[in-house]
């Protein structure tokens, strides 16, 4: 399984998202720190789930920050995070 399958599958695990793209960014980033040959280093996660209703922007990137800590201790470098609650503006 791909660390993008694994973070996938966590999410919509964790938190019923009502929508989910996780970005693989890793090409933009070859000669940075952190990167390397064959990627799944660098990801971008938009997320909209109820999960987030009432909670903070901070809030809700430790709740993926916890859901994905394996993957954050491992092969994965960098995280960028967009999560909102249904109906939020984008």
């Amino acid at each position: 399984m791909s660390t993008r399958e694994a973070i996938t599958d966590k999410l919509r695990e964790a938190f019923s998202p009502e929508s989910l793209d996780v970005v693989d960014e890793s090409h933009l980033h070859e000669g940075h720190a952190g990167h390397r040959p064959g990627g799944e280093t660098h990801f971008r996660v938009y997320i909209v789930s109820p999960a987030f209703k009432g909670k903070s922007r901070i809030e809700r990137h430790r709740m993926i920050n916890s859901a994905l800590a394996a993957e954050l201790a491992g092969s994965v470098h960098a995280l960028a995070i967009t999560a909102q609650a249904p109906g939020e503006p984008g």
